[in-house]
């Protein structure tokens, strides 16, 4: 089958190859007809070694499909459904999912789906990009490792659900708890930062800020709720105009630069929310002096996986999307084969898009 491998971090370009083949079956798993997959900003982080993937691998990570097979003891999913690709799933058992209701950070079943090779090439076994890897015609998850979905949601808008809407959504909605009335400003007009954008909109946030250094890109986030999209360098006139100087209630970067991010906790107000949601290096640091966490009472805070249940949240986006209130289809900006894949991901390093949808 077709599908686009990483054989060594550092590679600027991905190998496109016909010979790969998934590998066999397990009981605990299905196998899926991938039809769509967005190309995201974090297959990039993995080709640059931002984000840790052991090569080979085949990339990809936000994905839908039909299923075509599944295991011995899968028996709540069955041949045809139609189902969206969770990275990060849950084993709906430990004290992240059952006690503290934190299931986005459930390891169990996420650790073991990214140590196992999901193809095979030549001889040569292949891991998945974050235990997934849907760059690829078919793959291999464990059954916690789909959502199943109404087979009348298009498939195309349904992979976006998968990690991008749900991560910028999930951050404004889960994460940081924007709420009615507020202010908020979003780093970064890209598939994630336009999905916050969204998500802060849902919410109610009365101003909404979006920054992106690509001037091409503030009237696209305008258009998809922001109420003022600047430049970098009119950041500070826009929290002036906005917030009387004082700061935003919620800053929400989804870059993953450090430089941004220590922004980001500066546009924020005393006593606001500072939400990263872009993924930084490990070897990359971002400083704060001792006394302005004190004095300042920020909360700052991560948020992985936009804080998500997918098991519910998922559905929710869909939902969202049916009654109007969550634009998806726009957020695709071009439709691609996997043969496109190395200049799709030029134009994401570039800044160029907000989603590519490659469709098998």
């Amino acid at each position: 089958m077709l599908a686009a491998v990483m054989r060594e971090v550092g590679d600027v370009n991905l190998d496109v190859c016909d010979d790969v083949e998934m590998m066999d079956l397990g009981p605990d798993d299905v196998a899926i007809k991938i039809t769509h997959t967005g190309v995201c900003h974090s297959d990039v982080s993995a080709m640059n070694g931002t984000i840790p993937q052991a090569p080979p691998a085949v990339l990809g990570h936000e994905g839908a499909g039909i299923i075509e097979e599944v295991g011995s003891n899968v028996d709540n999913l069955a041949s045809g459904d139609h189902v969206i690709v969770v990275w990060s799933p849950s084993c709906g058992n430990c004290v992240y999912c059952a006690g503290r209701h934190q299931p986005n950070l459930c390891p169990n079943i996420a650790l073991a789906s990214m140590a196992r090779t999901k193809f095979r090439q030549a001889g040569t076994e292949l891991f998945g990009m974050a235990g997934a890897g849907t760059f690829a015609e078919k793959l291999l998850m464990p059954r916690q490792g789909v959502v199943k979905i109404d087979p009348d949601i298009p498939l195309d808008v349904a992979s976006l659900i998968g990690c991008g809407v749900m991560t910028g959504a999930g951050a404004a909605l889960n994460t940081a708890k924007v709420s009615p009335g507020s202010s908020a400003v979003v780093f970064g007009a890209g598939g994630v930062g336009v999905a916050a954008i969204q998500g802060a909109r849902i919410a109610g946030a009365a101003e909404i800020v979006a920054v992106d250094k690509n001037p091409a890109k503030l009237d696209e986030a305008i258009s998809f709720g922001a109420t003022h999209a600047v430049l970098p360098e009119d950041l500070e006139d826009a929290k002036n105009e906005i917030t009387g100087g004082e700061g935003f209630d919620y800053a929400l970067e989804c870059v993953g630069i450090p430089v941004l991010m220590r922004t980001a906790y500066d546009m924020t107000r005393r006593g606001g929310t500072c939400c990263i949601v872009g993924v930084g290096r490990m070897d990359e640091m971002v400083s704060f002096n001792a006394f302005e966490l004190f004095y300042n009472e920020k909360t700052l805070i991560g948020s992985y996986y936009g804080g998500t249940d997918v098991r519910t949240d998922f559905h929710k986006l869909l939902r969202l999307w049916k009654g109007g209130k969550l634009d998806l289809e726009r957020m695709i900006t071009r439709r691609i084969t996997i043969d496109e894949i190395n200049p799709a991901l030029e134009a994401v390093r570039n800044g160029e898009v907000v989603r590519q949808v490659i469709e098998f």
